[in-house]
């Protein structure tokens, strides 16, 4: 199918990819920003220009013919969205199934990482990834998947994953509370990360000189009392920080690296720059400013202040 068609199904239900999203262990995306994409406030990003979301497309059949190669097993494609025959709202696309396995029929869930991203599959599949082939078990009720992974376009790990049905039985149940949000169009609640906060900009760009009074409100004093509590800590954690650097500092004089038990740190001088005399160059070259001077949009500061 075109990916348009594709995309118009994606937003009938929760994907294998948004797994991990929808229940709020993924460290890239919130629930909240995926409950705006699936209610239309916000367009899925289109990752085409994405340059690992590209190669990582390329390599995937040549990670799953090499599976295939080093474990005797037959894998073919999936043309097809499928659905879960109970939670109709579970959809999941395979990157292959294996076929013709002494231990029945599998799922192969294809996967490439960056050199930086090596030590994430040190332990085994990331959770966030595990929740992805959960999911994907669950959808087809197979009993186990196996996860190629080619880290660094040069090294080749696999890993299994059988079928639990205490996760399973957890993932669609908070799979479900998150679909509830999507088919009541009500906002879930932020979660902390960075996606919610650049979502909430995004829900929430202007002010409009209100006030609201919570003063009554025992959660949302609770709140507030942590986040004054929470600036407390990091501010003396930063003061901490500044003082055993600086002891640091005075002990290396003109070294350039001090070396550890634990490591090493650096105190390197960096290369003289050029910058340009803005408020200078207003000044005298008034008419040239104007010429490249371009609109920056504001943005809403979030500032605290105390009685």
């Amino acid at each position: 199918m075109r990916r348009d068609q594709w995309l118009r199904i994606r937003q009938q239900g929760i994907g294998s990819s948004d797994a991990s999203a929808a229940i709020g262990i993924c460290p890239f995306k919130s629930p909240l920003k995926l409950w705006m994409e699936k209610t239309n406030r916000a367009t899925q990003p289109d990752l085409a220009e994405n340059e690992a979301i590209y190669f990582g497309s390329l390599l995937e059949p040549l990670v799953a013919a090499e599976y295939a190669k080093r474990s005797g097993n037959k894998v073919r494609r999936v043309n097809a969205v499928l659905q879960h025959p109970q939670h109709a709202f579970m959809l999941a696309n395979l990157d292959r199934e294996i076929i013709g396995c002494p231990d029945g029929p599998g799922v192969l869930e294809v996967k490439t990482a960056g050199h930086f991203a090596a030590k994430h599959w040190e332990d085994g599949v990331p959770f966030y990834y595990e929740t992805q082939v959960m999911h994907q078990l669950a959808v087809t009720n197979r009993e186990w998947a196996d996860v190629p992974v080619l880290i660094g376009g040069q090294e080749y790990r696999c890993y299994r994953i059988q079928r639990d049905e205490e996760i399973i039985r957890e993932v669609i149940k908070l799979e479900a509370e998150f679909w509830s949000f999507v088919t009541n169009n009500v906002q879930p609640p932020a979660d902390g990360s960075e996606s919610a906060a650049k979502t909430l900009a995004h829900l929430y760009p202007r002010d409009f000189g209100e006030s609201v009074d919570f003063s009554n409100d025992a959660k949302l004093n609770e709140f507030y009392a942590r986040v004054l509590q929470a600036r407390e800590q990091k501010d003396h954690a930063e003061q901490l920080e500044e003082f055993h650097k600086q002891k640091l500092q005075e002990a290396m004089g003109q070294a350039t690296k001090a070396i550890f038990a634990g490591g090493s740190v650096t105190w390197k001088r960096t290369k003289d720059g050029v910058a340009i005399d803005l408020e200078k160059m207003k000044r005298e070259q008034t008419e040239l400013v104007n010429q490249y001077e371009v609109l920056r949009p504001g943005y809403r500061r979030f500032s605290v202040q105390t009685q």
